[in-house]
C-alpha cells in the first residue's frame, strides 16, 4: 500500500462572535481543520 495524503473536503464557513469568516475542512480519514480570517485584516478592495 501507499502513502495517505490528506485531500481537504470542504465542510463549510461559520462567522464568529467576532466576525470572522471560519472555514472548516475534514479528510476522509477523520482529520479536521479549521482556518479563521479575521475580519479586520480583509481588503475589502479584493
Amino acid at each position: 500500500m501507499g502513502q495517505h495524503v490528506h485531500v481537504r473536503i470542504n465542510q463549510g464557513l461559520e462567522v464568529s462572535e467576532e466576525g470572522d469568516l471560519i472555514e472548516l475542512s475534514r479528510c476522509r480519514c477523520g482529520a479536521t481543520w479549521t482556518r479563521t480570517y479575521r475580519a479586520d485584516e480583509a481588503d475589502p478592495e479584493r
